[in-house]
């Protein structure tokens, strides 16, 4: 009986990020048609979408591999037990023990992996050109990522988000140069993750800007919406990283009632909406840069976060 409790709340938090990942991107692109003056899709549309998807007939190329067919299972596995091990509402959950940012990463850059192969797998040129793109991204954004790690386990001395999420709502932190380069560090890295603008536009089908589309121009029926219920996953995980790390308020406990885990879940809810809405202004005021502009937009990430860890590593050793 006393796992009961812990199986719920641990459940919970893994089909939240299923529940919300749809009306996150429907509440993003809502915000953004406002700010246009236009009166844009609903925010329960995505849902439409995925639902209008899963009806559908797969077609699938002629020369298709298994690994085609194999990819959309794949990549959304691994992003939803990502998203999944993020601490949303609580920490310090019966998982928690597995919900390390190096397993985050390693399971981001797996479902990275076999979405660069599918892109690659049926020989058409935008599947190359987005594939070749993607990694491309990847091969500065992933390092980001990890030196940003560094830092903040120089910080909290754990790499375990719930432990990073207790030190940053202690008392301890106070303002630090480091933690203020690995937050800019880190929105970067989840523009450029996302392929979101300035990096690529979402809303786009030019094969000329294509990097995420671009990959998934050959699926169709529940391939295609796992492939785009992945993506909007995606885009939860690290809003929810962010809120977990640089914004832990509200965050409660595992030991807490459900009183306090419904103040936890009212406060994620806030702080999506707040990312949401700050994501649909950001995108709506800044236009998308020339793909050869990428790499230095990247690198900024990757310097910051390199700048952050020597800054928090100097001012440990004195």
């Amino acid at each position: 009986m006393d796992l009961i409790q812990p199986l719920i709340v641990q459940g919970a938090q893994m089909f939240l990020a299923l529940a919300l990942a749809p009306a996150l991107i429907g509440f993003v692109r809502k915000v953004k048609a406002q700010l246009l003056r236009r009166r844009g899709p609903p925010i329960l549309q995505p849902y439409r979408d995925l639902i209008r998807l899963l009806r559908k007939d797969v077609v699938l190329a002629d020369n298709a591999s298994w690994l085609f067919r194999a990819a959309p299972y794949m990549v959304f596995a691994g992003t939803w037990v990502a998203a999944a091990l993020v601490p949303t509402f609580a920490s310090g959950l019966m998982f928690s023990w597995s919900a390390d940012l190096v397993a985050i990463i390693a399971l981001l850059g797996s479902a990275r992996f076999f979405l660069a192969l599918a892109g690659l797998d049926v020989g058409t040129s935008f599947g190359g050109i987005g594939s070749s793109r993607e990694v491309m991204i990847a091969s500065l954004a992933e390092p980001a990522l990890i030196v940003i790690v560094f830092t903040m386990a120089l910080l909290a001395g754990s790499t375990q988000l719930s432990t990073i999420a207790s030190f940053m709502a202690s008392n301890d932190v106070g303002i630090r140069i480091s933690l203020g380069m690995a937050l800019i560090a880190l929105l970067i890295v989840a523009l450029a993750e996302n392929a979101r603008i300035p990096v690529d536009n979402p809303a786009t089908h030019l094969e000329l800007t294509m990097v995420h589309e671009a990959m998934v121009l050959e699926y169709s029926g529940r391939h295609l919406a796992l492939m785009e219920f992945a993506a909007w996953l995606q885009l939860l995980l690290y809003l929810s990283l962010i809120g977990c790390m640089f914004a832990p308020w509200g965050l409660t406990t595992a030991s807490t009632n459900p009183g306090g885990y419904l103040v936890g879940l009212a406060a994620y809810i806030l702080k999506l909406i707040a990312g949401g809405m700050v994501l649909g202004l950001f995108e709506v005021v800044i236009a998308k840069m020339r793909v050869f502009r990428v790499p230095e937009f990247v690198g900024v990430a990757l310097m910051l976060a390199l700048l952050a860890t020597l800054l928090r590593y100097v001012s440990s050793s004195q």
